[in-house]
């Protein structure tokens, strides 16, 4: 499966910024997703995942309740709603995939991933 992550941008603190993960070559509803995210100097990390049906989700604890995850299997695309962002959340925003029911949290754990997009959120 290939991926494209889209939507990115500049963002005060406070905002809010949906960003989408496209999915193409497979059949997206076989694949769990993750989202990580990496701010500059510092490793990628995660952010949560979604289970391939959407039914699971699971969230950093620095982004409960101000993000969620969520996709559309019809349109084999999967998003990262963020809100009440802050500048902490500056990071380059990476989706990812594998070919199982439930997400895991590290890199390692995906087989797939797409380009990053840069989300700036400003003081």
């Amino acid at each position: 499966v290939q991926l494209q992550a889209s939507g990115g941008g500049l963002v005060q603190a406070g905002g809010s910024l949906r960003i989408s993960c496209a999915a193409s070559g497979d059949t997206f509803s076989r694949y769990a997703v993750g989202w990580f995210r990496q701010a500059p100097g510092k490793e990628r990390d995660i952010v949560g995942s979604i289970a391939w049906i959407g039914r699971n989700t699971y969230y950093t604890d620095s982004v409960k309740g101000r993000f969620a995850i969520s996709r559309d299997n019809a349109k084999n695309t999967a998003y990262l709603q963020m809100n009440s962002l802050k500048p902490e959340d500056t990071a380059v925003y990476y989706c990812a995939a594998r070919r199982t029911a439930l997400g895991g949290i590290k890199e390692y754990d995906y087989d797939y991933w797409g380009q990053g997009t840069l989300v700036t959120v400003s003081s």
